[in-house]
C-alpha cells in the first residue's frame, strides 16, 4: 500500500543486508501460508536463493524466526519489533484500561487504531466473546475507506495524502493488499463515497461504520487528540446488525464513548509512569552480535542482526530518540545506527523529525498480527515437540481451572508404553506435578481457600491427603521451584513440572515431563530431565511475555 513519500537515500548508505532481511520478514508476514519454503521466498522477494538462506539462518539464531525440517516460520520473539513500536508510541499502555473498561460498560468490543499511509492500523483490541465475535487483530491493517477511524484521520490529510490514497485504490481497486479484511466483490463507490464520509465526520466529529468492511458489522468512533490538539488515534464501539443498527448504537455508544475519550486524552497529557520492563531492548548489543559473527562466520548476517537491535531500542525510548541515546539502547556504535536508521526510514519504519527519530505503526506489518492471535498451546508446542525429542518422554502443559487443572497443550513421546492424557484433560490439583506449582504460585489466602474446598482422594497408597501434608507439599514446591509427584496419581507415575510464567513474572501455566517410575531411579529421572524442563519453561515464558505484553493470551 501506498506511504508517505520518504527522503531517498543513496544506495551506499543503505545497509543491504538490513534491507533483505526485512524484506523476508515481511514476506514470510504477509502470506496467508504460516510456512515457507526458502525457494519459495526467493520467488516471492526476486532475491537470490543464497541470499535467503543467509537471511534465514540469521533470523532463526536470532530467534526471529524458527525452522521445521526444511520450513521457516515466525517464530513469537518476532513480536518484539511490534512491542517497540507500542511502547515507544505509550498508546497502548495509557488508553488500553480504558478501552477495557468502556467495553464493560457497553458489553461491546472496543478498539483503538492509529494512521498508517493511507491505511488503519489496530493497535489495542478489548473483545466480547460472542459466537459473531469481531476477529480483528492487534497490528491488523485496514484500508481508510472501508472502517470508521479512516474518515476521521482523512479529515487531516493534505493534497498528497489524498493523491497517494487515490493511486493505491486505481492500483488496488479490490483492496487485495490488505488481508485483514475480505476483498471487495465489486469496485465500489470509495472515489466519491469516502471524500463525503470524511466530511460528514469532519462536521459530525465521529464517524460510522455501516458494514464498509463486511455485511453486519457496525462501528462508530471517535478521534483521540495529543496536548497540541493533534489526532493521534481513534477509539471505535464495534457491534453487529444481530443487535444493533447505526441509530441504537450511535444512542448507546456516543455518550461513554465521549467521556472515554476525555479521560483517555487527560491520560495522554498525563506524565508517562516509569517502565517496570527489565528486559533488555537489545538483541545481542555489539559484542554479542560478534560473537554470533565468529561462531557462524559466513551463514551469519551481522548488519541484519544489529539493525534489528536498534528497531527493538526505540521499545526503551517514549516518543521521539536522538541518534546518540538510540545508539546507546542498542549496545552499537553510532556511525552503526546511524546507518541502520538509514535503512529503516527508507523503508518506512522509521521517520525523521528535527534530528530525533521515531518508530512507525509499520512496524506492526513484519509479523504481529499474526502472533498477537496465539493461544498458549500455540506458543508452547514447539518447545514441548523440542522437549520430547530431547528426553523421549511425553510432555505437557496445563493451567488451572478451579480446584483441577486442565491440559492445553500435549506431545507424546514415541515410546510404545506411554502416558496416555489428552488436550482437555482435567486432575485434582493436589495429585499432579503440574497442580503443585500452579497452587504454589496462589497467594497464601488463595492456597488456603482452595485447599479447604477440596476432599482428597486416595488414587494410590502414596496420595497425600491430609491438608497439613498437602500445604506442606505445595510449600515445598514453591520453595525449590519446580514440582514432583512420585506415584500418587496413579501406580508407576512420575511426574516433574515447572513454572510458566508471563511478562510480569505471574505463574500462569505449568510444563511437565511425565514417565513410567520403573524406567530408572527418581533421583537420575530429577538429575536427566529437570535441566531440559527449567530451560523449556523458561524459553515457553519468554515468548509468552514477547507475545503478550500488550494483550493478554488466551490459555484455553
Amino acid at each position: 500500500m501506498a506511504q508517505p513519500t520518504e527522503p531517498a537515500a543513496s544506495p551506499d548508505e543503505l545497509v543491504g543486508p538490513l534491507e533483505r532481511g526485512l524484506t523476508v520478514l515481511r514476506a514470510i508476514a504477509a502470506g496467508p501460508e504460516t510456512r515457507h519454503r526458502p525457494g519459495d521466498l526467493a520467488r516471492t522477494t526476486g532475491l537470490a536463493r543464497s541470499t535467503v538462506d543467509r537471511v534465514g539462518t540469521t533470523l532463526v539464531r536470532l530467534g526471529f524466526l524458527r525452522a521445521e525440517g526444511r520450513d521457516l516460520l515466525l517464530a513469537p520473539r518476532s513480536a518484539e519489533l511490534g512491542n517497540a513500536y507500542l511502547a515507544a508510541a505509550g498508546l497502548s499502555e495509557a488508553l488500553g484500561p480504558h478501552a477495557i473498561a468502556l467495553a464493560d460498560e457497553l458489553d461491546e468490543s472496543v478498539s483503538v487504531a492509529v494512521p498508517d499511509g493511507d491505511g488503519v492500523r489496530f493497535i489495542a483490541q478489548a473483545t466480547r466473546r460472542r459466537a459473531m465475535a469481531i476477529s480483528f487483530r492487534t497490528g491488523d491493517l485496514l484500508p481508510a475507506e472501508r472502517c470508521a477511524p479512516g474518515a476521521l484521520f482523512a479529515a487531516g490529510w493534505d493534497e498528497t495524502e489524498w493523491a497517494q490514497w487515490q493511486s493505491r485504490r486505481r492500483e488496488d481497486p479490490l483492496d487485495t493488499g490488505f488481508p485483514a479484511v475480505p476483498p471487495r466483490a465489486v469496485d465500489e463507490e470509495a472515489e466519491s463515497g469516502f471524500p463525503a464520509r470524511m466530511r460528514r465526520a469532519r462536521e459530525d466529529g465521529w464517524a460510522v461504520d455501516d458494514q464498509l468492511i463486511e455485511p453486519g458489522l457496525l462501528a462508530v468512533a471517535l478521534p483521540v487528540r495529543d496536548a497540541a490538539g493533534a489526532v493521534v488515534c481513534a477509539v471505535s464501539v464495534v457491534s453487529h446488525t444481530s443487535r444493533h443498527d447505526t441509530v441504537s448504537l450511535l444512542a448507546l455508544a456516543l455518550p461513554p464513548l465521549r467521556t472515554a475519550v476525555v479521560a483517555m486524552e487527560r491520560a495522554l497529557a498525563a506524565p508517562a509512569p516509569p517502565s517496570d520492563d527489565t528486559a533488555p531492548s537489545a538483541i545481542c548489543g555489539d559484542a554479542g552480535v560478534g560473537a554470533l559473527k565468529e561462531e557462524l562466520g559466513a551463514g551469519f548476517l551481522q548488519s541484519l542482526a544489529r539493525g534489528l537491535d536498534v528497531l527493538c531500542a526505540f521499545g526503551d525510548a517514549r516518543g521521539p530518540v536522538r541518534l546518540t541515546e538510540l545508539a546507546r539502547l542498542a549496545g552499537l556504535p553510532r556511525a552503526t545506527a546511524r546507518r541502520a536508521l538509514i535503512t529503516l526510514r527508507h523503508l518506512g519504519y522509521v521517520r525523521e523529525d528535527a534530528g530525533s527519530f521515531q518508530v512507525r505503526p509499520r512496524v506492526l506489518e513484519l509479523g504481529y498480527a499474526r502472533l498477537s492471535g496465539l493461544a498458549l498451546a500455540e506458543i508452547a508446542g514447539p518447545h514441548l515437540t523440542e522437549l520430547v525429542g530431547l528426553v523421549h518422554e511425553s510432555a505437557s502443559v496445563a493451567v488451572l481451572d478451579g480446584n483441577d487443572i486442565r491440559y492445553v497443550a500435549r506431545v507424546a513421546s514415541s515410546r510404545i508404553m506411554h502416558i496416555d492424557i489428552t488436550v482437555g484433560t482435567r486432575l485434582p490439583a493436589y495429585a499432579t506435578s503440574m497442580g503443585r506449582v500452579l497452587l504454589a504460585a496462589l497467594t497464601e489466602e488463595e492456597r488456603a481457600a482452595l485447599l479447604a474446598r477440596i476432599t482428597p482422594e486416595a488414587f494410590t497408597s502414596r496420595t497425600v491427603l491430609t491438608p497439613e501434608a498437602l500445604a506442606e507439599a505445595v510449600t515445598e514446591t514453591a520453595r525449590r521451584g519446580y514440582g514432583w509427584v512420585e506415584q500418587e496419581l496413579e501406580e508407576g507415575l512420575r511426574s516433574l513440572a515447572a513454572p510458566v510464567t508471563d511478562g510480569r513474572g505471574r505463574v500462569v501455566a505449568a510444563v511437565n515431563v511425565a514417565l513410567h517410575a520403573g524406567r530408572c531411579p527418581a533421583e537420575q529421572s530429577l538429575t536427566t530431565l529437570l535441566p531440559h524442563l527449567l530451560e523449556t519453561a523458561a524459553r515457553i515464558s519468554t515468548d509468552l511475555a514477547a507475545v503478550g505484553r500488550w494483550s493478554p493470551v488466551p490459555v484455553i
